[in-house]
């Protein structure tokens, strides 16, 4: 084999290393997709919820009548000394239009979520359990349905 033949087949080696190279580098530099506006919202309630739940019950019944629904404003209750942590799999988020609390279909895109819910009184846990939330994109804004975890 001739010199110059070698050097060509390496120079056409080292380049499509190269190529590659940059391919990979390219694509794990790439811009993630961004993320549907249900789960970034969904992400965003819950951050809050569990902030304010960390804050005292005064703090999580400020969060909970200012996230309720407005459609069901008036089915809220007292937390007393309640607080509620919600921890989401997100993976369950997903779309539940036929939801109907009470017969009635609140407005907006309706969504269901699994959720691990603790509920602590005076810094206590008093509950543990998993279960499922409702959401609401109501306006741009994530809604939900107060807890009663007192029963009133």
């Amino acid at each position: 084999m001739s010199g110059s033949a070698g050097r060509a087949r390496n120079r056409r080696r080292n380049l499509a290393v190269a190529g590659v190279a940059t391919l990979l580098v390219a694509a794990g530099c790439a811009a993630r997709p961004p993320e549907p506006q249900p789960l970034r919202l969904a992400r965003q309630y819950f951050a809050e919820n569990n902030a304010a739940a960390r804050q005292g019950p005064q703090a999580q019944q400020e969060f909970f009548d200012r996230t309720q629904h407005p459609d069901f404003a008036d089915h809220t209750c007292a937390l007393g000394d309640t607080t509620v942590e919600l921890d989401p799999a997100y993976s369950t988020l997903r779309p539940d239009p036929a939801y109907a609390p009470d017969g009635v279909t609140p407005r907006g895109e309706i969504w269901i979520i699994g959720v691990e819910v603790t509920t602590r009184t005076a810094g206590s846990i008093t509950g543990h359990q998993i279960g499922s939330q409702h959401l609401v994109l109501l306006d741009g804004r994530m809604r939900a349905f107060a807890p009663c975890p007192t029963g009133d």
